[in-house]
């Protein structure tokens, strides 16, 4: 497994998938060919159904000069987010690049080995690395800076800063957000909604979903968020998270290290299935995200290291087949209010797992591996390609 730096990337929304990974490939493909006076681009799959809803032609216009951008959704492709890169000097063909967007803004190239960081990590499944720190007297995160040093705390440090910083933005705006569906923006009016003697049940609810939206809104309008683990569900980790530290005063050393647990956790599913809903439908982004903020919460209640895997079986076991049918390609409907619910669910599954982990029959790993498969059998229309489910019935 790689560093939890290419899990958590701090970046612009709307779509780790759509627009950070094709912007990490034009880049690339920019620096091999600074010398073409022209560029083509050409969108397969997931990326040409719903890159125009994502900002993707839009991103790649910002980085290449005269570039033309197609969209071809018939072509069969390798993988759901499929772009070929196309140079030209003096009309003539110069160069070519084929790109696959695999998720949480990572990037393979056809036929090269990775230009994503080298591997970090030594041990692939939960299992083994629980037997490691079970072994070791560790908890989760001190395995994370054993492989990745003391410094990752200063970048974990500036992922919760922008977490925290995208949350303040977002429940103080008021208006629609962009693409054409009108949809209000409401973190604000969750957030203002205090209620007299308003139960503490009802008032986790109203601000743990404030958070979420305030930050799925945020990433929605372009913002500046961080993947945990995409774009599409950036908003479960850290809803959890400050609701968590405020009630609780957890501080920020702590939160730290709930992020490396949560890291943790992501990198696994990343490494062993996806995190990309257009190869898993939504089960793979926003599973994934409920998994890490469930791990999160759990580390910071000091649950054991089988409470802590039971958790995050619990939070990805019920999110298995979830599908990605965002209306019109644009991450609104319903991609927010599941950043929300999936915030619940992640609190509901910790508390779960303080008191049953001990009759758990299903491994974190096995669940995994059963999202994976899954999330291959379902129909392509399913996954992120805006031709099923919500996105084919709505009218406007």
């Amino acid at each position: 497994m790689r560093s939890l730096k290419e899990l958590y990337r701090i970046g612009k929304g709307p779509s780790s998938s759509h627009t950070i990974g094709p912007e990490r490939a034009c880049k690339l493909f920019l620096s091999e060919n600074p010398q073409a006076d022209a560029y083509k681009v050409i969108l397969y799959g997931s990326l040409a159904l719903t890159g125009e809803g994502h900002g993707t032609n839009t991103v790649i216009e910002s980085v290449l000069p005269n570039v033309t951008v197609e969209f071809d959704s018939v072509s069969a492709c390798e993988h759901p987010n499929t772009m070929e890169l196309i140079a030209y000097t003096g009309g003539l063909k110069t160069a070519q690049m084929r790109v696959f967007s695999v998720g949480g803004g990572a990037i393979r190239v056809d036929g090269r080995a990775s230009v994503e960081g080298a591997e970090v990590y030594d041990l692939n499944t939960l299992a083994e690395i629980r037997a490691y720190c079970e072994k070791k007297n560790m908890q989760l995160y001190d395995y994370v800076y054993e492989r990745e040093g003391e410094e990752l705390k200063t970048y974990l440090t500036q992922v919760w800063t922008t977490m925290k910083e995208a949350v303040e933005r977002g429940v103080h705006k008021t208006g629609t957000l962009p693409g054409g569906l009108e949809v209000e923006r409401r973190a604000k009016i969750l957030y203002d909604g205090v209620i007299h003697n308003e139960s503490a049940e009802n008032r986790e609810n109203r601000l743990v979903c404030a958070y979420a939206f305030a930050v799925s809104e945020e990433n929605a309008s372009s913002g500046t968020i961080v993947t945990a683990p995409t774009c599409g569900a950036c908003g479960v980790l850290p809803a959890v998270l400050k609701y968590s530290q405020e009630r609780k005063g957890y501080t920020d050393e702590e939160i730290v290290n709930a992020l490396a647990t949560a890291g943790l956790i992501g990198n696994l599913i990343k490494t062993n299935a996806s995190i990309s809903g257009a190869e898993c439908g939504c089960q793979a982004e926003i599973g994934s995200a409920c998994c890490m903020a469930t791990a999160a919460l759990a580390q910071l209640q000091g649950l054991t290291l089988g409470q802590i895997e039971y958790g995050a079986e619990v939070a990805m076991e019920h999110h298995l087949g979830l599908t990605c049918d965002p209306i019109c390609g644009l991450v609104q409907i319903p991609c927010i209010e599941r950043n929300a619910v999936a915030a619940m669910r992640a609190i509901n599954a910790a508390s779960l797992a303080y008191f049953l982990s001990d009759s758990r029959k299903i491994s974190f790993d096995l669940v995994v591996k059963t999202m994976y498969e899954t999330g291959k059998d379902l129909n392509k229309s399913y996954r992120e390609t805006a031709e099923g489910g919500l996105a084919k019935l709505y009218k406007k």
